[in-house]
């Protein structure tokens, strides 16, 4: 446009190309021509059209314009309407007139210009008031910065070939918080608690406030769920009242709308009864009357006849009239002697009719009178109905009947047989079910129902038996034996009756109070279970029992560590002379002795060797302990197979791989036994801790000195089965076993 401009009109076009119009529609030109009265668009269409008239003038006239040129580049850098390229298209014709000055700037953009780009654009107060006096009066300078505000642009939205100078935005650039206050109970940054007034709160790391919030919040989830769990059981125990409702409205009225249907039915027939009978009596009433009608007006026409013969007699001669009146006095004579019946034959008024509604009174009550209910059907237990201490009992009805209660019965069953010497409880309902509370775990119940109304009790339903859920275990902790990747759990049922199976649970040590759980294990059929694990963790063990009626609670929780092998000294393998102590980790042999002839043989309990076996883990893998003894003790340790001879001494058979040391005159002895052969190894330095290795990948058995970090000697073994640790005193004295710890470094090269 601005070229066929110049061309016409013959201008330089240095003069020229430093305009360009470009239309409203970009960059959110419509919001900003809100800014500006719609009246005063053609004034602005005149502003520029008279600029570009002033600058087609001569020369004498081209200073002018330049100056008022430089004062609206200035504006519309000031505005920030370097970028709005369109709007000479919509307010520029180059063929109108152009005239003089407007009161409102021109809305123009300009070529990028490097000397223009380092004006600085944040002019002060009193410049930009001047320029807004100085042409035409153009706002205040609280205006010019409201349309500098409304012409704020973001970054990025200016054209690739003009530039639109954007006011910086001002940003707060805060350092993250690195530490929580406690007390505050906001995070903050580090610098704050020295500087600032959280100087004397306390602080904590921002990671550890998380995993506390966490916690928090994953114990209120927990507490959450067991309330939604208690909601929805409530919620549908609501639902089932409200069936109840509608299921016995229905029956109320049904039980109305057919009685009072037969009412209706019984009213109708009685009052066409009536209405036949009344008209039958109207029918005989009008027929006797209408044959009285009809004689009297037969009487009549003959009284009229023989008046009209007579009179006619009157004019007739006398000796006709002799003649006839003789035949007429007859004739007279007879019709007067005959009887007029004048009396009504049937009364008008109709006889008070006797209504008998004996029977409709008795249809009416016995709206009020329903029949009494036929037998309720009960339910078979469903399964997890039952707890250890109560049962749900559930039951139907096939028939409409009315029902206003429920009596449920129960007791006891005794030998798989139905107490019936025993009393039997009651409980009263209105639903058609019913939680039965205060009975024994584990035990089976019989019961039955029957229905109720005002006109009587049922018959009784079938008889069912409902069995309660188990009495929860008791975990062994004292024979819990465990290794790095297994753990044997052991437990005591906890009740009379035989239960189906349990149910092992585990549970991170690190959220006892978490509802997750981390593995089960179910269908365990008898009262242990070797369970796999991870190493190096710490889990919390319960154990459930189950049987018809559902699960028991949880036992009482049993903690358990995957590090290294752990066991306890076995006192049905403990000789006589040994004590065991309370945490099955210490033997000790006392001076006094019971006489040999008192101990007699077992095939469990070691009689002639005075030793003690240990419950280590079925598991094959490693496994390692230590045992704490005195270098001044004559002492044994080893393994041996569990049917090991138990009349011999440790390491003289093939069953037994053991360390037997002996000390005798300031010197001390060490035998490596096996099948009554040792090598001819020597000890400088007497153990005082000795590191026991069984490793059945290898078939190894290996003994060191903990304290020197020295290998002792490592036996090839021939384990074809699961082997114990084996402990022997021969004089009075005590050894302690450290197990549950991990392996040391140095053995694990063996």
């Amino acid at each position: 446009v601005e070229e066929e401009s110049g061309q016409e009109l013959g201008l330089d076009r240095s003069t020229a190309k430093d305009f360009h119009f470009y239309h409203m529609d970009l960059h959110d030109s419509e919001d900003r021509l809100q800014l500006f009265p719609e009246e005063n668009t053609r004034m602005r269409k005149e502003v520029v059209q008279a600029e570009m008239a002033n600058e087609s003038r001569g020369a004498g006239d081209g200073k002018a314009q330049r100056d008022l040129q430089e004062e609206v580049d200035e504006l519309v850098h000031l505005y920030g309407l370097e970028d709005d390229h369109e709007l000479g298209d919509e307010f520029v014709d180059e063929n109108m007139p152009r005239t003089g000055v407007s009161e409102y700037p021109p809305y123009v953009m300009k070529r990028r210009d490097p000397a223009r780009e380092q004006r600085d654009w944040r002019l002060s107060g009193e410049t930009v008031e001047a320029e807004d006096l100085g042409f035409g009066g153009w706002g205040s300078a609280g205006q010019c910065q409201d349309l500098r505000e409304a012409y704020r642009y973001t970054p990025g939205r200016a054209s690739e070939e003009y530039e639109c100078y954007v006011i910086p935005e001002e940003e707060d650039e805060e350092e993250a918080a690195d530490v929580f206050c406690v007390t505050c109970k906001t995070p903050i940054r580090a610098f704050q608690k020295v500087f600032d007034e959280h100087k004397e709160h306390e602080v904590i790391p921002l990671n550890e406030a998380l995993e506390s919030a966490k916690d928090e919040i994953h114990k209120n989830m927990y507490k959450l769920e067991k309330q939604i769990i208690e909601m929805e059981n409530f919620a549908n125990h609501l639902e089932e009242v409200f069936i109840t409702v509608e299921e016995n409205f229905g029956k109320q009225e049904q039980n109305f709308e057919s009685h009072y249907n037969e009412i209706l039915e019984t009213l109708a027939q009685k009052y066409e009864e009536k209405i036949q009978a009344l008209g039958e009596k109207k029918k005989e009433k009008l027929e006797a009357l209408y044959g009285q009608l009809v004689n009297c007006g037969e009487n009549l026409d003959t009284c009229k006849e023989l008046m009209e013969t007579i009179e006619e007699m009157c004019h007739e001669e006398k000796v006709d009239f002799i003649k006839d009146a003789v035949a007429m006095a007859d004739r007279l004579g007879k019709f007067l002697k005959a009887k007029t019946d004048v009396e009504i034959s049937a009364q008008p008024e109709f006889e008070d009719q006797t209504l008998d509604f004996s029977d409709v009174e008795q249809l009416m009550g016995s709206i009020n009178t329903i029949p009494a209910p036929s037998a309720p059907v009960i339910n078979p237990q469903a399964p997890n109905s039952a707890t250890g201490s109560s049962v749900r009992v559930c039951w139907s009805l096939y028939s409409d009947d009315t029902v206003e209660s429920y009596q449920l019965s129960y007791r006891p069953v005794q030998d798989s047989s139905p107490g019936k010497d025993q009393a039997a409880f009651t409980v009263t309902v209105k639903e058609t079910y019913c939680s039965v509370t205060n009975l024994v775990p584990n035990t089976q119940y019989e019961f039955w129902v029957t229905a109720h109304n005002r006109a009587g009790p049922s018959p009784s339903s079938e008889h069912a038996v409902y069995m309660t859920a188990p009495s929860p275990p008791i975990i062994k902790t004292k024979e819990i034996r465990s290794c790095e990747e297994a753990v044997l759990i052991c437990w005591e049922s906890g009740n009379l009756n035989p239960v189906d199976s349990y149910t092992v649970e585990l549970t991170q040590a690190e959220s006892p109070e978490a509802s997750d759980v981390t593995e089960s294990v179910v269908g365990i059929p008898t009262c242990e279970s070797l369970v796999q694990l991870q190493p190096g963790r710490s889990y919390i063990i319960y154990v459930r029992a189950l049987n018809t009626g559902g699960p028991s609670v949880r036992s009482e929780p049993a903690a358990v560590h995957t590090i290294g092998s752990y066991f306890r000294l076995n006192k049905d393998t403990c000789h006589p002379w040994l004590i065991i102590s309370e945490d099955g980790l210490s033997v000790v042999r006392s001076e006094r002795r019971i006489p040999a002839r008192d101990l007699s043989s077992s095939d469990t309990r070691f009689t002639r060797c005075v030793a003690v076996m240990g419950n280590l883990i079925p598991v094959r893998g490693h496994h390692y302990w230590e045992v704490e003894v005195d270098e001044h003790l004559d002492y044994t340790v080893g393994v041996a197979f569990e049917d090991v001879t138990k009349q011999e001494d440790l390491g003289a058979n093939c069953l037994s791989w053991c360390m037997r040391h002996t000390f005798a005159s300031s010197r001390h002895k060490y035998e490596f036994l096996h099948n009554r052969t040792t090598p001819d190894i020597r000890i400088t330095v007497p153990p005082k801790k000795i590191g026991i290795l069984l490793d059945y990948e290898n078939s190894k058995l290996s003994f060191f000195n903990v304290d020197l970090s020295q290998h002792l000697y490592t036996f090839s073994c021939q384990l074809h089965e699961f082997v114990h640790p084996c402990f022997s005193l021969e004089n009075p004295g005590c050894l302690k076993v450290h197990n549950g710890i991990s392996m040391p470094k140095h053995v694990t090269f063996y």
